[in-house]
């Protein structure tokens, strides 16, 4: 299954780029996201529960990068495990540019497969779950780098925090709205983290053909 897709981020590049420094803040963005690991330079590994119709599982998968032209483009590969719910494998080729002064834009072009349950429910549910996790990620992680948010010192709370009433926890970049450290400008992995969600809803979100 393929798909190709695109989302204009209504915060200027250096200000997404401090934000997916913060494992924490995209970990909040995530929805069902439990834990977010950097291995290695070039290696994640993402635990996450998701629903698909009566479907609900928890992957846990790895994350590998290749093809890096920092900070433009990548290919990020995706091998998850969903227990008795099915697997999921799959790449993705992603790209960041600016858009104006205040706005940049991700834009990637995937293909993946799955096995198990999540490839016996409907495209109907499958269409709808996809579009969901991709609108969540974006409606939080938009909030937590708004300018509002990053002057008042207010995020998104995670999901665990959602149902305790509790807010983001203190340290995050919402939290904090520093410069650019000069010593990120070649952290390309970071761009990495964002399509995190693009490849977690191809996976869960389409059936093998």
């Amino acid at each position: 299954m393929e798909l190709q897709n695109s989302r204009v981020l209504p915060v200027a590049q250096d200000v997404v780029w401090v934000a997916l420094n913060d494992p924490g803040v995209l970990q909040q963005c995530i929805p069902g996201c439990e834990s977010l690991d950097r291995v290695d330079a070039h290696t994640f590994t993402v635990a996450m529960t998701a629903s698909v119709g009566p479907v609900k599982a928890r992957f846990t998968g790895k994350l590998t990068l290749s093809d890096v032209i920092p900070p433009k483009s990548y290919t990020l590969h995706f091998d998850g495990q969903g227990g008795a719910a099915g697997f999921g494998k799959g790449q993705a080729a992603v790209t960041l540019h600016k858009q104006g002064v205040s706005e940049t834009v991700l834009a990637y072009e995937a293909n993946a497969q799955v096995g198990g349950k999540l490839a016996q429910v409907g495209s109907r549910l499958i269409d709808g779950a996809a579009r969901k996790l991709a609108d969540d990620f974006f409606t939080r992680f938009a909030a937590i780098v708004a300018p509002g948010a990053l002057a008042a010192g207010e995020g998104v709370p995670s999901d665990r925090d959602a149902t305790t009433g509790r807010g983001a926890e203190a340290g995050s970049v919402a939290s904090t709205g520093l410069p650019l450290p000069r010593k990120w400008q070649h952290r390309w992995w970071v761009w990495a983290l964002m399509a995190i969600l693009a490849i977690a809803a191809i996976v869960i979100g389409n059936h093998v053909r």
